[in-house]
């Protein structure tokens, strides 16, 4: 058994998980937890990290969460797909009777956005204005307390604009659900590396088959789906390119791979060499690990 150390403040907790060898499911086997991406890696990184304490959800209503995932999807940068969800929400409260049709829609997103200090376009707005109009008509017709997490998915699926991951991430956030995956980019590549999905896996083409693995591979750690995409998706999306390289492009000589991810004076001083890692837990305020972690889920 491989055994877990983690705590603060004088507080200790144990986690034990199956030898490196032992496998998961198969093909893939659990890998040491100080081996960067391993299955092991995950599930001990997802274990320190633990459930947000107020779950996932960005907002409040059904529509919120809709117009924030919707936004925020389609290779919208976070900030960008986040700033632009924020002006649509205020005029939804400021003017709930709408109409909230193209025009409205449209005016909203084509004006400039500041992120980070910077003004910045919302990229597509014409199309993704149109999309946003015929979703907010459509949630008119979903109950969402009479449908389980499938039914609920389903039900987002025939809006407009939005698919199976960005469905399945409205579907996270509300309920905190185990029963669907957020398959993107970040998430491919990882389950692409443990051996979880084959090479060039396309979740546009099988995304429920993917989906299907990686609860598979969920439940054969013992680990909740929701909290280890959430945790896979923040540290995925941190990883400075360059050091990805070192850790998983198979372009790169194995000699000069990096094979760990410990924080001891040695390994920091690696990877300060060879690239950075921006940090994603223990120092963020409560809002901006938050969304980071787990509302601010937009994909790349």
């Amino acid at each position: 058994m491989q055994q877990i150390i983690g705590g603060s403040d004088g507080e200790y907790r144990f986690l034990e998980i199956p030898d490196p060898d032992a496998w998961v499911m198969p093909g893939v086997r659990w890998g040491a937890f100080e081996h960067a991406l391993t299955p092991a890696f995950w599930v001990s990184q997802a274990w320190q990290e633990g459930e947000p304490e107020e779950g996932f959800q960005l907002c409040s209503t059904l529509i919120e969460e809709v117009v924030t995932c919707l936004l925020g999807g389609h290779g919208a940068p976070a900030e960008v797909g986040l700033a632009a969800s924020r002006r649509v929400i205020e005029a939804l409260r400021f003017n709930p009777a709408g109409p909230h049709d193209f025009s409205w829609a449209e005016e909203l997103l084509k004006e400039p956005l500041t992120v980070r200090g910077r003004q910045v376009r919302y990229r597509f707005a014409s199309q993704r204005a149109k999309y946003l109009a015929g979703t907010l008509a459509g949630l008119t017709h979903i109950n969402e307390n009479g449908l389980d997490d499938l039914g609920l998915r389903e039900a987002l699926c025939a809006l407009p604009g939005i698919g199976p991951k960005t469905a399945s991430w409205i579907v996270r956030n509300r309920r905190g659900s185990n029963e669907v995956a957020i398959l993107d980019v970040h998430i491919v590549r990882a389950c692409v590396h443990m051996g979880v999905f084959p090479e060039g896996a396309d979740p546009a083409r099988h995304y429920f088959d993917l989906e299907r693995r990686f609860l598979e591979f969920c439940a054969g750690t013992n680990a909740k789906a929701s909290l280890i995409d959430a945790v896979m998706w923040a540290i995925m999306r941190q990883l400075d390119r360059s050091l990805m390289r070192l850790l998983i492009d198979p372009g790169t000589p194995i000699a000069e791979r990096l094979p760990l991810l410990q924080w001891g004076e040695a390994q920091c001083q690696v990877v300060a060499e060879h690239g950075t890692i921006r940090e994603t837990t223990g120092r963020e305020s409560r809002g901006a690990k938050r969304e980071a972690l787990a509302a601010a889920r937009i994909h790349a």
